[in-house]
């Protein structure tokens, strides 16, 4: 059968990304706890096309999956993105990997266990010999307004907020311990499964721990520098405003030197 793809392309423009996009796939992430959690991800995989090819073949993309079944993870990355070069005659290798992640998380008072969700992201490209690679994890947590606290006779707004941070690193980073410094950095974490005492306490604590958007990122920034694995990161928070018709935002970039 006759090869449409590999025909010639007479334009003379190059493609900086083609592939196959929301691919859902099983996967397998490393726990602390556990050892290994299983979850299904969502992926994306790209490759360079030169000017003088009329398509890729996409096929090949989930075939490469398929040859990874069940080893889908930080330590295969490298690898498949070398596949991908190598099954695609590409310079550049693009892949993507979002997917959910649960930590079992007990109530503050009652200790109820229920199962608390995270969004996270792994983002690997390779060019040429050279390689880099991005842990994104979101946590949602709870801030307080310090102002609306200050200006109240009673009360203070409080709402939602989505933190992420996008982490380079050497060594092993868990992604528990991302997760722990997010919630650490709020003015109080948040739970799937909450009694009456466990609501009080949290109420009461996030209280006594006001924080603006931009205190969470400072916060998080700082804790994250004394982590020396990491070598560089961002940090962004976007607070759900409750009482507000928009969402405030802040953001911190760092890189650690040589």
């Amino acid at each position: 059968m006759k090869d449409v793809q590999n025909t010639f392309d007479d334009r003379g423009i190059g493609i900086d990304k083609v592939g196959i996009k929301n691919i859902r796939y099983p996967i397998t992430v490393m726990d602390k706890k556990n050892g290994v959690q299983h979850t299904i991800a969502s992926i994306n995989m790209y490759v360079n096309l030169p000017k003088q090819f009329k398509g890729t073949h996409m096929s090949r993309f989930v075939e490469i999956l398929n040859e990874h079944r069940g080893n889908i993870n930080i330590k295969d990355y490298s690898g498949i993105l070398e596949k991908m070069q190598k099954r695609f005659n590409a310079y550049s290798a693009h892949l993507e990997v979002e997917f959910p992640y649960f930590i079992e998380k007990k109530a503050p008072v009652t200790h109820s266990p229920s199962l608390m969700e995270y969004n996270c992201k792994f983002i690997g490209v390779k060019n040429g010999e050279g390689s880099d690679f991005i842990l994104v994890v979101t946590v949602p947590v709870l801030t307080l307004c310090p102002c609306s606290k200050e200006i109240s006779k009673y009360g203070a707004h409080n709402q939602r907020s989505l933190v992420t941070v996008h982490i380079r690193f050497n060594g092993l980073v868990w992604i528990e311990d991302v997760i722990e410094t997010v919630e650490q950095s709020s003015s109080a974490q948040l739970f799937s499964l909450l009694k009456r005492p466990d609501e009080k306490y949290i109420t009461e604590y996030a209280y006594d721990h006001p924080m603006f958007v931009e205190d969470v990122v400072r916060e998080v920034a700082k804790k994250l520098k004394k982590n020396k694995k990491i070598t560089s990161f961002s940090v962004e928070a976007e607070n759900l405003e409750s009482i507000h018709n928009h969402n405030v935002y802040a953001y911190v970039e760092y890189t650690r030197k040589a």
